[in-house]
Protein backbone atom coordinates (compact mmCIF):
# COMPACT_ATOMS: atom_id res chain seq x y z
CA UNK A 1 0.00 0.00 0.00
CA UNK A 2 1.30 3.06 -0.83
CA UNK A 3 1.73 5.98 1.64
CA UNK A 4 0.32 8.57 -0.47
CA UNK A 5 -3.29 8.87 -2.33
CA UNK A 6 -3.19 11.11 -5.07
CA UNK A 7 -5.92 14.20 -4.94
CA UNK A 8 -7.25 15.43 -8.78
CA UNK A 9 -8.99 18.30 -8.21
CA UNK A 10 -12.00 18.84 -11.42
CA UNK A 11 -12.58 22.39 -11.76
CA UNK A 12 -15.73 22.16 -14.03
CA UNK A 13 -17.77 23.91 -11.57
CA UNK A 14 -15.55 27.45 -11.95
CA UNK A 15 -16.44 27.22 -15.30
CA UNK A 16 -20.01 26.94 -14.88
CA UNK A 17 -20.09 29.93 -12.70
CA UNK A 18 -18.46 31.54 -15.56
CA UNK A 19 -20.40 30.34 -18.17
CA UNK A 20 -23.88 31.52 -16.41
CA UNK A 21 -22.94 35.30 -17.05
CA UNK A 22 -20.72 34.69 -19.91
CA UNK A 23 -17.55 36.84 -20.22
CA UNK A 24 -14.08 35.21 -18.54
CA UNK A 25 -14.95 35.37 -15.05
CA UNK A 26 -13.86 33.23 -12.84
CA UNK A 27 -10.91 31.47 -15.06
CA UNK A 28 -10.79 28.00 -14.25
CA UNK A 29 -6.88 28.32 -15.26
CA UNK A 30 -6.51 30.23 -12.05
CA UNK A 31 -8.42 28.13 -10.14
CA UNK A 32 -6.24 25.23 -11.27
CA UNK A 33 -3.13 27.03 -10.73
CA UNK A 34 -4.66 27.66 -6.75
CA UNK A 35 -5.67 23.96 -6.63
CA UNK A 36 -1.74 22.90 -7.45
CA UNK A 37 -0.77 25.82 -4.96
CA UNK A 38 -2.77 24.30 -1.81
CA UNK A 39 -1.05 21.07 -3.06
CA UNK A 40 -3.57 19.70 -5.47
CA UNK A 41 -1.48 16.49 -7.25
CA UNK A 42 -3.42 16.91 -10.56
CA UNK A 43 -6.40 19.14 -12.19
CA UNK A 44 -8.96 17.18 -13.91
CA UNK A 45 -11.64 18.66 -15.86
CA UNK A 46 -14.10 17.69 -18.43
CA UNK A 47 -14.80 18.54 -21.85
CA UNK A 48 -18.25 17.83 -22.85
CA UNK A 49 -19.77 17.41 -26.20
CA UNK A 50 -22.60 20.56 -25.51
CA UNK A 51 -19.44 23.13 -23.59
CA UNK A 52 -21.45 23.40 -21.33
CA UNK A 53 -18.90 24.17 -18.78
CA UNK A 54 -15.48 23.61 -20.06
CA UNK A 55 -14.20 24.86 -23.74
CA UNK A 56 -11.84 24.05 -25.73
CA UNK A 57 -9.49 27.23 -24.84
CA UNK A 58 -10.06 26.07 -21.24
CA UNK A 59 -8.43 22.87 -21.81
CA UNK A 60 -5.07 24.60 -23.82
CA UNK A 61 -4.67 26.76 -21.39
CA UNK A 62 -4.74 23.88 -18.72
CA UNK A 63 -2.14 22.17 -20.74
CA UNK A 64 0.46 24.71 -21.09
CA UNK A 65 0.23 26.95 -18.13
CA UNK A 66 -0.59 24.83 -15.57
CA UNK A 67 2.29 22.70 -13.32
CA UNK A 68 0.38 19.58 -12.72
CA UNK A 69 -0.76 16.63 -14.63
CA UNK A 70 -3.79 16.78 -16.86
CA UNK A 71 -6.39 14.50 -16.75
CA UNK A 72 -9.14 14.99 -19.53
CA UNK A 73 -12.04 13.47 -18.82
CA UNK A 74 -13.68 12.97 -22.52
CA UNK A 75 -17.13 10.82 -24.44
CA UNK A 76 -15.68 8.21 -26.58
CA UNK A 77 -15.97 9.83 -29.38
CA UNK A 78 -13.84 10.74 -32.89
CA UNK A 79 -14.45 14.52 -32.09
CA UNK A 80 -13.22 13.81 -28.53
CA UNK A 81 -9.91 11.89 -30.04
CA UNK A 82 -8.92 14.21 -31.95
CA UNK A 83 -8.78 16.77 -29.42
CA UNK A 84 -7.02 14.24 -27.21
CA UNK A 85 -4.35 13.53 -29.42
CA UNK A 86 -3.49 17.18 -30.00
CA UNK A 87 -3.55 18.41 -26.71
CA UNK A 88 -1.76 15.07 -25.24
CA UNK A 89 -3.19 15.19 -21.65
CA UNK A 90 -1.17 12.81 -18.91
CA UNK A 91 -4.31 11.07 -18.85
CA UNK A 92 -7.71 10.48 -20.86
CA UNK A 93 -10.55 9.53 -18.79
CA UNK A 94 -13.44 7.70 -20.98
CA UNK A 95 -16.82 8.81 -19.62
CA UNK A 96 -20.65 8.21 -20.53
CA UNK A 97 -22.06 11.26 -21.62
CA UNK A 98 -25.95 12.23 -22.02
CA UNK A 99 -26.93 15.76 -23.20
CA UNK A 100 -29.81 15.52 -21.25
CA UNK A 101 -27.76 14.67 -17.64
CA UNK A 102 -26.70 17.26 -14.96
CA UNK A 103 -23.54 15.20 -14.27
CA UNK A 104 -22.11 12.11 -15.00
CA UNK A 105 -25.23 9.62 -14.11
CA UNK A 106 -22.67 6.25 -13.85
CA UNK A 107 -20.22 4.04 -15.34
CA UNK A 108 -19.02 3.37 -18.75
CA UNK A 109 -20.58 0.47 -20.07
CA UNK A 110 -17.19 -0.97 -21.07
CA UNK A 111 -19.17 -4.30 -21.90
CA UNK A 112 -21.29 -3.21 -24.49
CA UNK A 113 -18.91 -0.59 -26.33
CA UNK A 114 -15.56 -2.71 -25.87
CA UNK A 115 -15.38 -2.80 -30.24
CA UNK A 116 -16.07 1.04 -30.18
CA UNK A 117 -13.47 1.57 -27.07
CA UNK A 118 -10.91 -0.26 -28.35
CA UNK A 119 -10.07 1.63 -31.39
CA UNK A 120 -9.68 4.99 -29.07
CA UNK A 121 -7.87 2.91 -25.90
CA UNK A 122 -5.28 2.21 -28.66
CA UNK A 123 -5.03 5.31 -30.23
CA UNK A 124 -4.44 7.58 -26.82
CA UNK A 125 -2.04 4.74 -25.70
CA UNK A 126 0.21 5.12 -28.73
CA UNK A 127 0.38 8.62 -28.54
CA UNK A 128 1.60 8.39 -24.73
CA UNK A 129 -1.68 9.26 -23.33
CA UNK A 130 -2.79 7.15 -19.94
CA UNK A 131 -5.90 5.63 -20.56
CA UNK A 132 -8.50 5.72 -17.63
CA UNK A 133 -11.88 3.92 -17.82
CA UNK A 134 -14.77 4.84 -15.82
CA UNK A 135 -16.68 2.42 -14.34
CA UNK A 136 -18.95 0.57 -11.89
CA UNK A 137 -17.20 -1.55 -9.27
CA UNK A 138 -18.22 -4.84 -11.17
CA UNK A 139 -15.66 -7.60 -12.16
CA UNK A 140 -17.31 -7.86 -15.79
CA UNK A 141 -16.34 -3.87 -16.27
CA UNK A 142 -12.83 -4.49 -14.60
CA UNK A 143 -11.65 -7.76 -16.68
CA UNK A 144 -13.17 -5.77 -19.90
CA UNK A 145 -11.05 -2.31 -18.85
CA UNK A 146 -7.87 -5.00 -18.52
CA UNK A 147 -8.59 -6.66 -21.90
CA UNK A 148 -8.89 -3.40 -23.43
CA UNK A 149 -5.45 -2.66 -22.41
CA UNK A 150 -6.14 0.92 -20.06
CA UNK A 151 -3.78 1.56 -17.92
CA UNK A 152 -6.75 2.86 -15.04
CA UNK A 153 -9.90 2.38 -13.64
CA UNK A 154 -11.66 4.89 -12.11
CA UNK A 155 -14.21 3.54 -9.78
CA UNK A 156 -17.85 5.62 -9.73
CA UNK A 157 -18.74 6.02 -6.24
CA UNK A 158 -21.55 7.78 -6.74
CA UNK A 159 -24.19 5.27 -5.21
CA UNK A 160 -22.19 4.53 -2.46
CA UNK A 161 -21.97 8.78 -1.49
CA UNK A 162 -25.83 9.04 -2.47
CA UNK A 163 -26.20 6.25 0.51
CA UNK A 164 -24.64 7.90 2.66
CA UNK A 165 -26.08 11.05 2.29
CA UNK A 166 -29.37 9.68 2.55
CA UNK A 167 -28.28 7.85 5.43
CA UNK A 168 -29.35 4.74 3.89
CA UNK A 169 -27.10 2.96 6.52
CA UNK A 170 -27.30 -1.31 5.25
CA UNK A 171 -26.92 0.61 1.43
CA UNK A 172 -23.61 2.02 2.10
CA UNK A 173 -22.53 -1.01 3.60
CA UNK A 174 -23.29 -2.99 0.79
CA UNK A 175 -21.48 -0.22 -1.63
CA UNK A 176 -18.60 0.45 0.39
CA UNK A 177 -18.45 -3.32 -0.29
CA UNK A 178 -18.61 -3.62 -3.84
CA UNK A 179 -16.06 -0.90 -4.35
CA UNK A 180 -13.56 -2.32 -1.42
CA UNK A 181 -13.94 -5.84 -3.42
CA UNK A 182 -13.74 -4.18 -6.72
CA UNK A 183 -10.77 -1.92 -6.30
CA UNK A 184 -8.92 -5.32 -4.96
CA UNK A 185 -10.05 -7.30 -8.04
CA UNK A 186 -8.95 -4.57 -10.12
CA UNK A 187 -4.98 -4.63 -8.74
CA UNK A 188 -5.28 -7.85 -9.33
CA UNK A 189 -5.69 -7.64 -13.32
CA UNK A 190 -2.48 -5.18 -12.92
CA UNK A 191 -5.11 -1.39 -13.18
CA UNK A 192 -3.85 1.58 -11.57
CA UNK A 193 -7.30 2.36 -9.47
CA UNK A 194 -8.74 5.59 -8.45
CA UNK A 195 -11.76 6.57 -7.62
CA UNK A 196 -14.50 9.35 -7.90
CA UNK A 197 -17.92 11.00 -7.94
CA UNK A 198 -20.09 12.82 -4.92
CA UNK A 199 -17.12 12.46 -2.76
CA UNK A 200 -16.78 14.58 0.16
CA UNK A 201 -14.21 14.71 3.45
CA UNK A 202 -15.38 12.32 5.25
CA UNK A 203 -15.83 9.98 2.00
CA UNK A 204 -12.90 10.94 0.71
CA UNK A 205 -10.82 9.75 4.02
CA UNK A 206 -12.85 6.48 4.44
CA UNK A 207 -12.00 5.42 0.88
CA UNK A 208 -8.54 6.42 1.01
CA UNK A 209 -8.71 3.87 3.27
CA UNK A 210 -8.62 1.26 1.15
CA UNK A 211 -5.21 0.07 -0.38
CA UNK A 212 -5.85 -0.31 -3.65
CA UNK A 213 -7.03 3.02 -3.64
CA UNK A 214 -4.30 5.98 -5.56
CA UNK A 215 -6.17 8.69 -6.53
CA UNK A 216 -9.49 10.15 -5.96
CA UNK A 217 -10.73 12.82 -8.05
CA UNK A 218 -12.89 15.72 -6.88
CA UNK A 219 -14.64 18.82 -7.83
CA UNK A 220 -17.93 19.67 -6.89
CA UNK A 221 -17.96 19.32 -3.36
CA UNK A 222 -14.30 21.12 -3.39
CA UNK A 223 -15.97 24.19 -5.49
CA UNK A 224 -19.06 24.12 -3.38
CA UNK A 225 -16.27 24.79 0.04
CA UNK A 226 -14.64 26.75 -2.14
CA UNK A 227 -17.56 29.73 -1.60
CA UNK A 228 -17.08 29.66 2.38
CA UNK A 229 -13.84 28.98 2.61
CA UNK A 230 -11.84 29.60 -0.49
CA UNK A 231 -10.78 26.65 -3.13
CA UNK A 232 -6.52 26.25 -0.91
CA UNK A 233 -8.22 25.74 2.23
CA UNK A 234 -10.63 22.90 0.64
CA UNK A 235 -7.79 21.48 -1.21
CA UNK A 236 -5.76 21.38 1.86
CA UNK A 237 -8.78 20.07 4.64
CA UNK A 238 -8.97 17.14 1.86
CA UNK A 239 -5.70 16.28 1.40
CA UNK A 240 -5.51 16.40 5.00
CA UNK A 241 -8.92 13.55 5.13
CA UNK A 242 -7.09 11.40 2.61
CA UNK A 243 -3.67 11.43 4.59
CA UNK A 244 -5.59 10.18 8.20
CA UNK A 245 -7.40 7.64 6.13
CA UNK A 246 -4.55 6.39 4.70
CA UNK A 247 -2.72 6.91 8.27
CA UNK A 248 -5.57 5.10 9.75
CA UNK A 249 -5.71 2.01 7.36
CA UNK A 250 -1.94 1.15 7.96
CA UNK A 251 -1.59 1.58 11.34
Amino acid sequence: MADHVRLGVNIDHVATVRNARGGAHPDPVRFARLAADAGADGVTAHLREDRRHIRDLDIDRLRAEVDRPLNLEMAATGEMLAIALRVKPNAACLVPEKREERTTEGGLDVVGQRAQLRPIVERLDAAGVRVSLFVEPDFAALEVSAELGAAIVELHTGSWCEALVAEQTDRAAREFERLANAAARAAQLGLEVHAGHGLDYGSAETIAGLPEIAELNIGHFLIGEALAVGLPEAVRTMKDAIARGRRRAAA
